[in-house]
């Protein structure tokens, strides 16, 4: 006999609400308030997480007891990030989100029939709620993003990249997706900071990367993997599809123009690239990129090689 399944995760964020006094019960919380009432329950509610999306749902699903909404969306582009909450319709209200001249993005109301001026007068009222806790989770999420960002060349560093490739090793696995790997290294460029000076470096480094992630995907991820070597994840890429990617970003920095004291510097990429084989763990993917960019290099530099 097979015993009942049973969810054994823990949701802080809603066992704070009910400390709070805000019982779980859904059909509770869709009891209509006063303008009032609401304010005051989002205030506190609003403020018991530092995510995004969840204080956007939250507000989503509370403000429905004041004003019938059929859909949010938000956008922040500062950080490229989009949401969209519940099913488009045609008319809309939109409101750009600052506080003392800090820009918090943008948030459109959406429903099948119009708002009228004192529904949009609660909407507005109600968006006060909403600014100091949507402040702090971008604040936390930029925080976050910059733990886990490369500051000179703005892609992933090593601990984003060990956490990425340990997760889309896993996806690509439980989906049966395939999952590839290019790994490559900037050809000879000691002789750009020996001839040019670090700073020169510098500029080379965040061109390059600027190149690489040009050519991807929004899905793909580039990381920088150490001093002039750089990682790139191609999930639902196989062998035949990462080799011609690996080709592109190739000639895209064989193109790419870049000058110090007036004299061109000639650029090239070396790269190793291994599809992720049955049963593979994270590890061995990143030992056989990395095998396949040191043939690539002993073969002449400029070049793609498979690994085996």
């Amino acid at each position: 006999m097979v015993p009942p399944s049973q969810n054994n995760t823990i949701d802080f964020d809603a066992a704070k609400l009910q400390r709070l006094g805000f019982p779980s019960n859904r059909a509770h919380s869709m009891r209509p308030v006063s303008l009032a009432q609401l304010r005051q329950q989002l205030s506190m509610q609003l403020q018991t997480s530092l995510d995004v999306e969840r204080i956007l749902n939250l507000f989503f699903c509370e403000v429905q007891r004041l004003v019938p909404l059929d859909a949010l969306a938000y956008q922040h582009q500062t950080s490229d990030l989009r949401l969209e909450l519940g099913e488009r319709a045609n008319h809309s209200a939109t409101y750009r989100l600052s506080h003392e001249g800090e820009y918090l993005g943008e948030l459109i109301f959406r429903r099948k029939r119009r708002f009228d001026d004192p529904e949009l007068g609660q909407l507005e009222s109600l968006l006060a709620s909403l600014l100091f806790p949507l402040r702090n989770a971008l604040l936390y999420r930029t925080a976050v993003q910059s733990a886990l960002r490369d500051p000179l060349t703005n892609t992933g560093n090593r601990i984003a990249m060990d956490q990425a490739l340990e997760r889309e090793v896993e996806l690509a696995r439980r989906n049966l997706m395939p999952l590839s790997l290019l790994m490559l290294d900037l050809d000879h460029f000691k002789q750009v900071n020996d001839n040019h000076g670090h700073s020169v470096g510098d500029e080379v480094l965040k061109a390059v990367a600027t190149t690489l992630k040009s050519q991807l995907r929004n899905v793909d991820m580039v990381f920088r993997y150490g001093g002039e070597e750089f990682l790139v994840l191609l999930s639902g890429t196989c062998r035949e599809a990462a080799s011609m990617v690996g080709e592109r970003l190739r000639q895209a920095v064989l193109e790419l123009q870049c000058v110090a004291q007036g004299q061109p510097i000639k650029l090239s990429i070396s790269l190793g690239c291994a599809p992720l084989l049955p049963g593979e763990s994270p590890e061995s993917l990143l030992q056989r990129a990395d095998t396949a960019l040191y043939a690539a290099k002993r073969d002449g530099r400029n070049r793609l090689s498979m690994a085996s």
